[in-house]
């Protein structure tokens, strides 16, 4: 009993790290915060950051983990599915721009740290795009469009979800300063080229 408490009260503390190290690098930037700053807003020993983290470097790596561990369960349980292939692509796409955009702020702090730090570009890389290309997929094959596409095809369009999110829900309207509606329609635009060309191809 004792042993299940004490891993409770660990989870709960490291949750309460990530949650405040992610308010933190958001609102000041990842150089700008000190662990000393994180503890105090978590309500913890600074010390736990290192035993549980190694380090605020590893502290960002594990909000990662915990984002896209909970992208991944909101594509799956909060993302309610289409009634065709069509409008589940389109759902699916205009997800991912609207994710990318609310995410923005994260999105920075972990874009330039993975630049300065490969690890963290290493993470993203592996766990970002093919854990959410899997549940993609997986939506995708409870349409006969998806099961009847070879899985290089699938995988493709996978990929062109997140994609298409990233550079027009983040790149083009965060980095690059241009409107986001209008970014947000060339994404939707692309889509549909997309699935005219499935279409005629598999007519």
């Amino acid at each position: 009993m004792a042993a299940r408490e004490r891993t409770r009260n660990r989870k709960a503390r490291e949750e309460a790290l990530v949650r405040a190290a992610t308010r933190l690098f958001a609102s000041r930037g990842y150089d700008s915060t000190t662990t000393r700053d994180i503890a105090a807003s978590a309500g913890c020993a600074e010390g736990l950051i290192h035993r549980y983290f190694k380090g605020k470097a590893g502290l960002l790596l594990a909000i990662v983990q915990s984002r896209v561990s909970r992208e991944v369960s909101d594509l799956s349980d909060k993302l309610r599915p289409a009634s065709d292939f069509r409008a589940e692509l389109l759902r699916l796409v205009n997800w991912e721009l609207d994710r990318m955009w609310k995410d923005r702020d994260f999105l920075n702090i972990a874009i330039a740290r993975a630049m300065q730090e490969p690890s963290v570009g290493h993470l993203i890389s592996a766990i970002g795009p093919q854990r959410r290309a899997e549940v993609i997929a997986k939506r995708l094959r409870h349409f006969d469009e998806g099961r009847q596409l070879g899985t290089e095809e699938l995988e493709a369009i996978c990929h062109f979800v997140g994609a298409a999110g990233f550079v027009f829900g983040y790149m083009r309207p965060v980095v690059l300063r241009q409107s986001r509606k209008n970014a947000k329609k060339t994404a939707l635009g692309l889509t549909r080229l997309l699935l005219r060309s499935f279409e005629n191809g598999h007519s």
